[in-house]
């Protein structure tokens, strides 16, 4: 992973396990055994899972008694029919030995592990305290990264002591950082120019501390105008790419927002719309609430996506994207093809590695199947080959080609295939 130029057999075909092996590790859950995950992800042709490795609350010190935490879900229907939120929990968690089982277990599959942090995203809003959250939200914004950085440097430190470090891919500060609170926005800056100060320092950090271990950071959303604007000590570009298209038009129709897009103003809420798209079931939007306010907090998103990704009939999601999809076909592959090219133009002027780390349409309800039939894998596979093409060095199918999404058991011979043409010499 020092240049670009290295061997194809090198490359990374990415599973995107998140903070989900240890918040769905349960009784019967995807993670519940690691050694099974693992192997599955090998037979669907995976030789590399990315995760919130937990730095913070593991090795910053500043949270109390971390050891004493356990898992828990936002609530008994809140979040159950939503991506990465189905979290059922009632476990304790021991992070540190979770850790270690997640590297014994890759190197017992050859298998290599991105490091990231998810931790001022959505990681601690499954705990069963919001010590972790307010721990967080504790640091002062300018010092966050560096907060961070010296926490990964630790659980590199812990690794190294165990004989496990080999297994890290590359470490990433956090998980989009341009999209999180790490990097709190000054209101003024440009997308990345707000990130150089504190990247910089968090980076030099890491790479001091581990300098044979790359480091960098991801950004959540590409803007090919200010890639120069990115802090230049980073060994990796690591980017994810969501096209939202035909997505970001339903989502404008039923009145959410998505990524940097606000939601639109609306006369009431449900909008008629979506009102049309909900299960018969479904309870009054007021109603459909967290067990407690600050786990809505910790995961910066908006109760009405919960509300609409939890109670919208899947069938009828689909079919308007369906039904809409051939006015945006064009623009989303034009999106996709400007994104995979400046990135790979940004690496190859910077003498690093390209990695394409989560993507590729965007943000749909747990049961829908926009992204795993047949027009999302005909996009994933536009992406990858895209991505091959120019010389990237790791790249994922789709964010929902990992254990806890239903794909992962419909879908193996694709993954097995595209994978292999991923890894092929």
């Amino acid at each position: 992973m020092t240049s670009h130029r290295q061997a194809p057999t090198d490359r990374l075909a990415i599973t995107l396990w998140d903070f989900s092996w240890y918040t769905q590790a349960g009784p019967g859950e995807p993670f519940a055994d690691l050694d099974r995950a693992f192997t599955e992800a090998v037979e669907r042709g995976f030789n590399t899972v990315r995760v919130c490795a937990m730095p913070f609350l593991l090795f910053s010190g500043r949270v109390d008694t971390p050891e004493s935490l356990r898992v828990r879900g936002l609530g008994e229907r809140f979040g159950q029919r939503t991506r990465w939120y189905n979290v059922r929990g009632g476990y304790p968690l021991d992070g540190r030995r979770r850790l270690v089982e997640l590297f014994e277990a890759a190197a017992r599959h050859d298998c290599k592990v991105i490091v990231s942090s998810w931790e001022y995203q959505q990681s601690p809003s499954f705990a069963d305290t919001d010590v972790w959250h307010r721990a967080l939200a504790e640091v002062p914004g300018p010092d966050r990264a560096e907060a961070v950085a010296e926490a990964l440097a630790g659980l590199l430190d812990f690794l190294t002591e165990r004989g496990l470090a080999d297994r890290v891919a590359y470490v990433e500060v956090h998980n989009e950082v341009d999209n999180c609170s790490l990097v709190p926005s000054d209101g003024g800056s440009t997308h990345y120019a707000r990130l150089r100060g504190p990247l910089e320092r968090a980076v030099k950090l890491l790479r001091a501390r581990h300098p044979g271990i790359p480091v960098t950071y991801s950004l959540g959303e590409p803007w090919p105008d200010e890639l120069d604007d990115l802090p230049e000590q980073a060994q990796i570009a690591h980017f994810h790419f969501y096209a939202y298209g035909v997505l970001g038009a339903l989502y404008q129709a039923v009145g959410l927002g998505h990524g940097t897009e606000p939601a639109p103003r609306t006369a009431s809420w449900p909008t008629p719309a979506l009102a049309a798209m909900l299960r018969p079931d479904a309870p009054a939007f007021a109603d459909h609430q967290p067990d407690e306010p600050w786990r809505l907090a910790a995961t910066g998103i908006p109760r009405e996506l919960f509300y609409a990704h939890d109670w919208v009939d899947p069938d009828r999601w689909d079919l308007w994207l369906y039904e809409n999809y051939s006015a945006h076909r064009d623009a989303m592959r034009e999106t996709l093809a400007q994104w995979v090219d400046s990135v790979a133009g940004f690496a190859r002027h910077r003498d690093i590695p390209a990695v394409l780390g989560e993507g590729v349409v965007g943000y749909t309800p747990l049961l829908t199947r926009f992204e795993e039939d047949a027009v999302g894998k005909d996009i994933a596979e536009f992406v990858v080959d895209r991505c091959l093409a120019a010389g990237f060095r790791g790249v994922v199918l789709t964010s929902n080609a990992a254990p806890h999404h239903p794909m992962w058991q419909t879908d193996q011979e694709w993954m097995r295939r595209v994978n292999g043409r991923i890894t092929a010499s």
